[in-house]
């Protein structure tokens, strides 16, 4: 049979007084109840822990080697209680994301910056990789949350919709398309185009799209949207990027355009596992983009 926390406890307080009656006065015990206690635990152990005198009580050798161990296991308990009550409070911890480098530099920071202020002592680490890797993050449970376009395979995944991105058009400022302020998308064929690798979902969606007006002529691919901007900006061509990078590609002077009758127009959103529970962190930040959604929809209408 284990000792409980309480006899343990009422162990410790006798050792650290002269008499039971000034224990069971730390303790808020009577000290009949104190010394069953005692007891209780002296035949757990299989002997004495106190020599008792009319005038005090001593430690017995076994009490003295106990007194040691039974403070440390006392202080890691209660220690380790704390670190729960505080976990569950979302008064300390850590929650790892995973999100698109485009979503981690437009959007990301303010969702952040928003959670760090109703939680300061949760430690966040960001893992900012391309859209696949997003979503083999949250399911590998390397990430526990991930920002990423809606997943056209949903298993094993919940996907949490936040908004709507409506692709546009990026091309260097000297570009024949620069001065539009709207173009079709069939007029991006005509020149020659920076594509994402072959396998990427915005390669897949931008070839699907295209399809029914000819051909793409790809004169370069590459895996990420900041080297698919810096490839344009030195005159090798055009492309067609998701909206969350417009901010990017504006600072590195190049010009974005918006698509008539766009149907390059995904939805992004938050994802997590669909089997077991969230973290209270990450249910916390959950949440607040749920709610966030929530009063946007609210707006619109």
């Amino acid at each position: 049979m284990s000792v409980s926390y309480r006899n343990m406890l009422a162990f410790i307080r006798v050792a650290e007084s002269a008499t039971f009656a000034e224990a069971a006065e730390k303790l808020h015990l009577t000290q009949p109840a104190l010394s069953s206690a005692i007891k209780k635990m002296e035949a757990q152990m299989g002997g004495k822990l106190f020599s008792r005198s009319t005038r005090r009580i001593h430690l017995t050798p076994e009490g003295e080697t106990l007194l040691p161990t039974a403070k440390r296991l006392i202080d890691e308990w209660d220690e380790t209680f704390q670190d729960m009550q505080n976990l569950f409070a979302v008064r300390q911890g850590k929650l790892t994301l995973a999100a698109m480098p485009s979503f981690a530099e437009s959007r990301l920071p303010q969702i952040l910056s928003q959670y760090h202020s109703q939680y300061p002592n949760i430690r966040l680490r960001i893992v900012d990789v391309v859209m696949e890797d997003v979503i083999d993050s949250v399911l590998s449970g390397r990430a526990e949350l991930g920002f990423t376009f809606e997943p056209e395979i949903i298993d094993g995944l919940v996907f949490s919709p936040m908004f709507d991105d409506c692709f546009v058009a990026v091309v260097h400022q000297d570009h024949p398309l620069a001065g539009e302020k709207n173009i079709e998308l069939q007029h991006c064929l005509s020149y020659p185009f920076i594509a994402m690798n072959r396998g990427s979902a915005v390669r897949k969606w931008t070839e699907q799209a295209a399809a029914h007006h000819g051909n793409i002529n790809i004169i370069a691919e590459t895996g990420q949207l900041g080297s698919l901007g810096q490839l344009i900006a030195e005159g090798l061509g055009m492309s067609v990027v998701p909206a969350l990078c417009k901010a990017q590609m504006q600072a590195r002077g190049l010009c974005c355009i918006d698509i008539n009758n766009n149907p390059l127009v995904k939805r992004v959103g938050l994802i997590r596992q669909a089997r077991g529970g969230m973290s209270v962190a990450a249910q916390a930040l959950w949440e607040q983009c749920t709610e966030e959604e929530g009063r946007s929809l609210t707006t619109r209408r």
